[in-house]
Protein backbone atom coordinates (compact mmCIF):
# COMPACT_ATOMS: atom_id res chain seq x y z
CA UNK A 1 0.00 0.00 0.00
CA UNK A 2 1.13 3.33 -0.98
CA UNK A 3 0.38 6.37 0.69
CA UNK A 4 0.73 9.99 -0.89
CA UNK A 5 1.11 13.29 1.70
CA UNK A 6 0.06 16.36 -0.89
CA UNK A 7 1.47 19.59 0.30
CA UNK A 8 0.28 22.77 -1.57
CA UNK A 9 2.58 25.72 -0.89
CA UNK A 10 2.47 29.37 -1.57
CA UNK A 11 4.62 31.53 0.30
CA UNK A 12 5.52 29.63 3.56
CA UNK A 13 8.97 29.52 3.43
CA UNK A 14 9.45 30.22 7.61
CA UNK A 15 7.10 26.86 7.73
CA UNK A 16 7.40 24.51 5.19
CA UNK A 17 10.86 23.01 5.42
CA UNK A 18 9.75 21.80 9.04
CA UNK A 19 6.42 20.43 8.01
CA UNK A 20 8.37 18.41 5.51
CA UNK A 21 10.67 17.09 7.99
CA UNK A 22 8.13 16.20 10.68
CA UNK A 23 5.83 14.43 7.60
CA UNK A 24 8.31 12.18 7.13
CA UNK A 25 8.68 11.62 10.99
CA UNK A 26 5.05 10.75 11.18
CA UNK A 27 4.83 8.58 8.03
CA UNK A 28 7.62 6.27 9.04
CA UNK A 29 6.12 5.62 12.13
CA UNK A 30 2.98 4.09 10.04
CA UNK A 31 5.30 1.72 8.35
CA UNK A 32 4.07 2.57 4.89
CA UNK A 33 5.38 2.92 1.47
CA UNK A 34 5.05 7.04 0.80
CA UNK A 35 5.88 9.78 -1.30
CA UNK A 36 5.84 13.58 -0.06
CA UNK A 37 4.70 15.52 -3.14
CA UNK A 38 5.10 19.44 -2.18
CA UNK A 39 3.14 21.39 -5.11
CA UNK A 40 4.33 25.61 -5.23
CA UNK A 41 2.04 27.58 -6.19
CA UNK A 42 4.60 29.81 -7.97
CA UNK A 43 5.82 31.16 -4.28
CA UNK A 44 8.15 34.19 -4.85
CA UNK A 45 9.24 34.08 -1.44
CA UNK A 46 11.83 31.41 -0.74
CA UNK A 47 9.54 28.41 -0.33
CA UNK A 48 10.55 26.22 -2.96
CA UNK A 49 13.84 26.77 -2.31
CA UNK A 50 13.30 25.42 0.82
CA UNK A 51 11.90 22.08 -0.22
CA UNK A 52 14.26 21.41 -2.50
CA UNK A 53 16.30 20.96 0.07
CA UNK A 54 14.48 17.98 1.83
CA UNK A 55 14.18 15.34 -0.46
CA UNK A 56 10.96 15.42 -1.79
CA UNK A 57 8.82 15.40 -4.83
CA UNK A 58 8.27 19.12 -5.78
CA UNK A 59 5.86 20.32 -8.69
CA UNK A 60 5.54 23.65 -9.34
CA UNK A 61 2.62 25.82 -10.89
CA UNK A 62 3.35 27.53 -14.15
CA UNK A 63 1.74 30.68 -12.19
CA UNK A 64 0.10 31.50 -9.38
CA UNK A 65 -3.40 29.84 -9.76
CA UNK A 66 -4.74 28.91 -6.07
CA UNK A 67 -5.04 26.42 -3.38
CA UNK A 68 -7.53 24.34 -5.46
CA UNK A 69 -5.13 23.78 -8.32
CA UNK A 70 -2.31 23.67 -6.32
CA UNK A 71 -4.00 20.28 -4.67
CA UNK A 72 -5.42 19.05 -8.14
CA UNK A 73 -2.12 19.00 -9.47
CA UNK A 74 -0.93 16.68 -6.71
CA UNK A 75 -3.44 14.25 -6.98
CA UNK A 76 -2.50 13.92 -10.93
CA UNK A 77 1.11 13.18 -9.64
CA UNK A 78 0.25 11.43 -6.71
CA UNK A 79 0.53 7.45 -7.08
CA UNK A 80 -1.09 6.75 -3.55
CA UNK A 81 -3.49 3.79 -2.78
CA UNK A 82 -4.25 6.45 -0.11
CA UNK A 83 -4.12 10.30 -0.78
CA UNK A 84 -3.45 12.76 2.42
CA UNK A 85 -3.69 16.66 2.59
CA UNK A 86 -1.69 18.97 4.66
CA UNK A 87 -1.55 22.57 5.05
CA UNK A 88 2.13 23.69 4.60
CA UNK A 89 1.60 26.84 7.18
CA UNK A 90 1.98 25.14 10.45
CA UNK A 91 -1.67 24.89 11.75
CA UNK A 92 -2.29 21.11 11.44
CA UNK A 93 0.01 19.10 13.44
CA UNK A 94 1.99 16.30 11.33
CA UNK A 95 2.17 13.93 14.47
CA UNK A 96 -1.71 13.53 14.02
CA UNK A 97 -1.32 11.48 10.84
CA UNK A 98 -1.64 8.11 12.42
CA UNK A 99 -4.91 9.32 14.02
CA UNK A 100 -6.26 10.40 10.62
CA UNK A 101 -5.41 7.31 8.71
CA UNK A 102 -6.57 5.05 11.18
CA UNK A 103 -10.04 4.66 10.22
CA UNK A 104 -9.45 3.93 6.48
CA UNK A 105 -6.31 1.59 7.36
CA UNK A 106 -9.10 -0.03 9.45
CA UNK A 107 -11.93 -0.05 6.80
CA UNK A 108 -14.13 1.85 8.51
CA UNK A 109 -14.03 5.08 6.00
CA UNK A 110 -13.21 5.94 2.52
CA UNK A 111 -12.42 9.77 3.35
CA UNK A 112 -11.24 11.12 6.93
CA UNK A 113 -11.43 14.55 7.58
CA UNK A 114 -9.44 16.23 10.52
CA UNK A 115 -11.60 18.49 12.32
CA UNK A 116 -10.92 21.44 14.47
CA UNK A 117 -13.40 21.73 16.39
CA UNK A 118 -14.75 17.76 17.19
CA UNK A 119 -12.76 17.54 20.43
CA UNK A 120 -11.99 18.82 23.90
CA UNK A 121 -8.19 20.38 22.42
CA UNK A 122 -7.20 23.99 22.29
CA UNK A 123 -8.83 24.92 19.07
CA UNK A 124 -7.11 28.52 18.32
CA UNK A 125 -9.22 29.79 15.11
CA UNK A 126 -10.79 33.21 14.61
CA UNK A 127 -14.04 33.75 15.46
CA UNK A 128 -15.64 34.69 11.77
CA UNK A 129 -13.91 31.55 10.59
CA UNK A 130 -15.43 29.60 12.78
CA UNK A 131 -18.79 30.83 11.89
CA UNK A 132 -18.65 30.57 8.22
CA UNK A 133 -17.50 27.25 8.65
CA UNK A 134 -20.89 26.48 10.59
CA UNK A 135 -23.13 27.80 8.09
CA UNK A 136 -20.87 25.69 5.13
CA UNK A 137 -21.60 22.84 7.63
CA UNK A 138 -25.59 23.69 7.90
CA UNK A 139 -25.59 23.94 3.95
CA UNK A 140 -23.64 20.66 3.49
CA UNK A 141 -25.91 18.78 5.97
CA UNK A 142 -29.08 20.45 4.08
CA UNK A 143 -28.48 19.00 1.03
CA UNK A 144 -26.35 15.88 1.36
CA UNK A 145 -27.71 14.72 4.47
CA UNK A 146 -24.02 14.53 6.15
CA UNK A 147 -23.16 16.20 9.73
CA UNK A 148 -19.59 17.58 9.63
CA UNK A 149 -18.20 19.53 11.97
CA UNK A 150 -15.30 21.14 9.99
CA UNK A 151 -16.24 20.55 6.14
CA UNK A 152 -13.04 23.19 5.70
CA UNK A 153 -10.38 21.87 7.07
CA UNK A 154 -7.67 20.67 4.57
CA UNK A 155 -6.09 18.03 6.82
CA UNK A 156 -7.64 14.52 5.44
CA UNK A 157 -7.29 11.36 3.79
CA UNK A 158 -9.29 9.97 1.49
CA UNK A 159 -8.82 6.62 -0.61
CA UNK A 160 -8.36 6.54 -4.08
CA UNK A 161 -11.26 5.36 -5.03
CA UNK A 162 -13.05 8.00 -3.83
CA UNK A 163 -10.49 10.47 -5.88
CA UNK A 164 -11.41 8.58 -8.75
CA UNK A 165 -14.66 9.06 -8.66
CA UNK A 166 -15.08 12.61 -9.28
CA UNK A 167 -13.22 15.42 -11.25
CA UNK A 168 -12.53 18.31 -9.00
CA UNK A 169 -12.71 21.77 -10.34
CA UNK A 170 -12.45 24.26 -8.17
CA UNK A 171 -9.37 26.95 -8.27
CA UNK A 172 -9.03 28.14 -4.39
CA UNK A 173 -9.97 27.07 -1.40
CA UNK A 174 -13.72 26.25 -1.97
CA UNK A 175 -12.12 22.48 -2.98
CA UNK A 176 -12.67 21.37 -0.04
CA UNK A 177 -16.41 21.75 -0.02
CA UNK A 178 -16.52 20.69 -3.85
CA UNK A 179 -14.99 17.69 -2.81
CA UNK A 180 -16.78 16.52 0.23
CA UNK A 181 -19.82 17.41 -0.96
CA UNK A 182 -19.06 15.03 -4.04
CA UNK A 183 -17.96 12.66 -1.93
CA UNK A 184 -21.03 12.70 0.19
CA UNK A 185 -23.15 11.89 -2.96
CA UNK A 186 -21.70 8.81 -3.94
CA UNK A 187 -22.78 7.52 -0.55
CA UNK A 188 -19.02 7.03 -0.05
CA UNK A 189 -18.00 6.90 4.13
CA UNK A 190 -16.76 9.82 5.98
CA UNK A 191 -15.85 10.20 9.42
CA UNK A 192 -13.80 13.17 11.07
CA UNK A 193 -11.30 12.88 13.67
CA UNK A 194 -10.10 15.36 16.39
CA UNK A 195 -7.30 17.73 15.64
CA UNK A 196 -5.24 19.98 17.13
CA UNK A 197 -5.38 23.79 15.25
CA UNK A 198 -3.47 26.76 15.67
CA UNK A 199 -4.07 29.81 13.76
CA UNK A 200 -0.83 31.23 11.84
CA UNK A 201 1.20 33.82 14.13
CA UNK A 202 3.21 35.13 11.34
CA UNK A 203 2.67 35.68 7.55
CA UNK A 204 -0.60 36.20 5.72
CA UNK A 205 -3.23 33.94 5.18
CA UNK A 206 -4.77 34.47 1.50
CA UNK A 207 -8.30 33.51 2.59
CA UNK A 208 -11.05 36.47 1.98
CA UNK A 209 -13.55 35.75 4.21
CA UNK A 210 -16.46 37.39 1.78
CA UNK A 211 -15.11 36.21 -1.72
CA UNK A 212 -13.63 32.93 -0.72
CA UNK A 213 -16.77 32.68 1.30
CA UNK A 214 -19.02 33.28 -1.58
CA UNK A 215 -16.99 31.10 -3.43
CA UNK A 216 -17.70 28.36 -1.13
CA UNK A 217 -21.37 28.22 -0.88
CA UNK A 218 -21.70 28.48 -5.01
CA UNK A 219 -18.96 25.52 -4.51
CA UNK A 220 -21.15 23.54 -2.34
CA UNK A 221 -24.63 23.87 -4.60
CA UNK A 222 -22.69 23.29 -7.82
CA UNK A 223 -20.78 20.28 -6.69
CA UNK A 224 -24.44 19.18 -5.55
CA UNK A 225 -26.54 19.61 -8.66
CA UNK A 226 -23.80 18.92 -11.23
CA UNK A 227 -22.31 15.41 -9.49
Amino acid sequence: MLLSVIIPVYNEELTIGDIIDRVKKSVQQTGLKSEIIVVDDRSYDRSLEVAKKHGVKIYTLKEHLGKGYALRAGFAKGKGDIIVTIDSDGSHRPEELPEILEPILQDQADLVIGSRYQNHKHVAARWLNAFGVQIFNYFIQMLTGVAITDSQSGYRAMKREVLKSQKPKSGGYEIESEMLVKTAKKKFRITEVPISFEQRTYGRSGVDPLIDGFKIIISIVSAYVRS
